[in-house]
C-alpha cells in the first residue's frame, strides 16, 4: 500500500509539473514580421523609422520579443528597391512599411494578389501616385502617413526672408511623383506672390550638381522640394552650389535644412514614423486596414542662421524669434 501511495503521489507531482509547461506552450507569444523598406539614408527618413520602430513599442510590439523587423535600403537605386519589394513579399510577413514614394509604389505592385498589408510613410500625395482612392479613404490593403503640405507657408517664409525677390528657382527628380507634384503647385502657387518659377531637373544623384550650377544667374533664391534624389542624397551638391555662388537655398524637410540650408516650413518626420507605427499595431491586432483612412502632418518652421550667412544672406531677427526651431552650430 506505502509503495502505490508512493506512485500516485509521484505522478500527481508530474503532473503538476507539465501543467505549467503545457500552459506556456498554448499561451506562447506569436512573433510578427515587420519589413521596412526605405529607399535612401537620409537623416528625415531614418528619423521616419525610428519613429515606427518605437510607437510600435510603446504599443507592445517590442523588437526581439514579439516583433522582427527586416530593415532593406535602397540607396537612390529604383533597381535595388524593386527587388527589396520583390524580397519582401516572398517573405510573407504580417506586414510591410514603405518610406517614401518610390519605395511606397514598388511593394504595392510587387504585392499585388496578396494580402500582405502595406503601410506607407512619408509619401507626399498617395492618390496621385496610385496608393489610395482618395485623401479619405483607405485602398482595401493600403493606408499610411503623407508628409503634405501647403505651398503658401513655404512661399511666404521665403518673402519674408527675402523680400525682393522676383525669381524663385526649383531642383528636382521629375521621375518623383512626389517632386514633380510639388514643383506644379509651386508653379501654380508663386504668381499669387508675385514670383516667377525657373526649374532645373535632375534624373539622378550625379546631376545634382550640374542642376544646381544651371540656376545660378537665373533665379534669386531657390526652393527644394521634399524630393530624394536632391533634398536627399544629393543636398550635399545643392548646398555647395548655394555656398559659392552666393545663392540662398531653401528646403522643405528638416534634414536637409539642418544639413546647411537658409531655413523652410518642414514636417515632422519622426511624428510621420510613430503615427504610422501606430496604425501598424492596430493592423496587427487585426483592424482592418480599410477603416484606417491615410493621415496628413502638421508644418514647423525650422531657420538656419549660420547657413544662411554663408549663402551670403542674414535671416531677419523677426523670422528667427517665430521660428519653431533654430538650428544652432
Amino acid at each position: 500500500m506505502k509503495k502505490k501511495g508512493f506512485l500516485v503521489l509521484l505522478c500527481l507531482a508530474l503532473v503538476l509539473t507539465a501543467l505549467p509547461l503545457m500552459a506556456g506552450c498554448e499561451e506562447e507569444e506569436k512573433v510578427y514580421t515587420v519589413c521596412i523598406t526605405q529607399i535612401a539614408t537620409h537623416p528625415d527618413l531614418d528619423s521616419n523609422r525610428q519613429g515606427i520602430i518605437d510607437a510600435m513599442a510603446e504599443e507592445g510590439f517590442i523588437e526581439g520579443e514579439n516583433v522582427e523587423f527586416i530593415v532593406r535600403n535602397a540607396e537612390g537605386d529604383m533597381t535595388v528597391a524593386a527587388s527589396i519589394a520583390d524580397l519582401f513579399v516572398s517573405e510573407k510577413p504580417d506586414l510591410i512599411h514603405a518610406i517614401t514614394t518610390p519605395s511606397a509604389q514598388t511593394v504595392v505592385a510587387a504585392a499585388e494578389g496578396t494580402d500582405i498589408p502595406i503601410i506607407f510613410s512619408s509619401v507626399t500625395d498617395p492618390v496621385t501616385a496610385g496608393l489610395v482612392p482618395s485623401w479619405e479613404e483607405a485602398d482595401p490593403q493600403v493606408t499610411g502617413v503623407t508628409d503634405w503640405f501647403d505651398m503658401e507657408p513655404q512661399v511666404e517664409l521665403i518673402l519674408e526672408v527675402l523680400p525682393d525677390i522676383e525669381t524663385l528657382g526649383t531642383a528636382y527628380n521629375p521621375a518623383e511623383v512626389n517632386a514633380q507634384v510639388q514643383a506644379d503647385i509651386l508653379k501654380d502657387v508663386a504668381p499669387d506672390y508675385g514670383l516667377t518659377v525657373v526649374e532645373a531637373t535632375a534624373a539622378s544623384t550625379a546631376d545634382v550638381y550640374a542642376a544646381g550650377v544651371s540656376l545660378v544667374g537665373r533665379c534669386d533664391a531657390v526652393w527644394i522640394p521634399t524630393c530624394n534624389t536632391v533634398g536627399g542624397v544629393g543636398i550635399e551638391s545643392i548646398i555647395q552650389v548655394g555656398e559659392s555662388e552666393q545663392l540662398p537655398i531653401f528646403g522643405s524637410a528638416k534634414g536637409m535644412i539642418e544639413t546647411g540650408l537658409v531655413g523652410g516650413c518642414s514636417v515632422d518626420y519622426y511624428w510621420i514614423g510613430q503615427q504610422a507605427g501606430y496604425m501598424a499595431a492596430r493592423i496587427l491586432r487585426g483592424e482592418s486596414i480599410a477603416d484606417i483612412p491615410p493621415m496628413k502632418s502638421v508644418l514647423s518652421t525650422v531657420v538656419y542662421p549660420a547657413a544662411a550667412e554663408r549663402m551670403g544672406i542674414t535671416i531677419p531677427q523677426a523670422v528667427i524669434d517665430a521660428a519653431d526651431i533654430v538650428v544652432e552650430e
